[in-house]
């Protein structure tokens, strides 16, 4: 979310830069490394490390806004934010929030909207100002996305296995034993995510 110092501003659009703190779940797991990114690790039954630690990651992305409701103090806005999380770890981890809000004269946002990720579809929740320079302006936000409990179905797997009772080969006891294994379901939160941004844009 943005915040201007003058509610009168149509548009703040611009880049945004920051780090995001990430609660003890998957996606910190992957962000350490515990599970890799694209892989079923993830789905199994947590050990050792994994799901018990947080994590941090660098965000950078672009962030456009318009109004769409002038109430004099107080404007409607609308945002569209794009992030690339986690470059510095070697990873490319997209999401895009749409978020609508109230802006005040006073230069206080608050927002609200769905987020898309690799993790799935979340609400965030938006607060922020706008320290101005001159022209210069700089957005400060703090955004927060509640964890999930997200659940992973496995089926059962097929299997043939070759038996010898006796262990003595050719006695005329082996056989060959097939199945299915029984399916399970495993469910890991995927973590509180809270969000430090700012962002620069010039002014008319």
């Amino acid at each position: 979310s943005i915040l201007s110092v003058d509610a009168q501003v149509d548009k703040l659009a611009g880049p945004r830069v920051g780090v995001t703190m990430v609660q003890a779940g998957s996606l910190a797991s992957i962000l350490r490394k515990d599970v890799p990114l694209f892989s079923d690790d993830i789905r199994e039954e947590w050990t050792g490390s994994t799901g018990k630690y947080g994590a941090v990651m660098s965000q950078y992305g672009w962030q456009w806004e318009s109004r769409f409701l002038d109430g004099g103090d107080v404007v409607g806005i609308v945002e569209w934010i794009a992030l690339v999380g986690g470059m510095e770890k070697g990873m490319f981890l997209p999401s895009v929030s749409s978020m609508v809000g109230l802006r005040t004269a006073s230069g206080f946002e608050f927002a609200a909207g769905p987020n898309l990720s690799l993790g799935g579809i979340a609400m965030v929740i938006g607060i922020g100002k706008t320290l101005k320079f001159g022209k210069l302006n700089v957005p400060v936000n703090i955004a927060y996305v509640p964890s999930m409990d997200k659940t992973y179905n496995h089926s059962g797997e097929y299997y043939e296995e070759f038996v010898d009772p006796d262990g003595i080969e050719n006695s005329g006891d082996e056989y060959w034993d097939v199945g299915e294994d029984e399916g399970y379901s495993v469910t890991h939160p995927t973590g509180a995510r809270i969000s430090v941004m700012v962002g620069f844009n010039l002014g008319k």
